[in-house]
């Protein structure tokens, strides 16, 4: 092993760096609409929650 092939591989490892491909990777549309429908979900989630707890602190 040479001295200057040693040099390159010291320290870190190097990430890859993802490269967008249209026909593979979804589309960032559809990317933001999961993001939304995963806030929804949660905002739903949270809202039943303070509901049932408030429920019982009233009965």
């Amino acid at each position: 092993m040479a001295a200057g092939n040693k040099s390159s591989q010291a320290g870190a490892p190097h990430k890859r760096h993802h490269k967008f491909n249209a026909k593979r990777d979804p589309k960032p549309e559809v990317l933001a609409e999961a993001n939304r429908t995963v806030l929804r979900i949660a905002l739903a989630v949270g809202i039943g929650f303070l509901v049932v707890v408030a429920v019982q602190v009233l009965w």
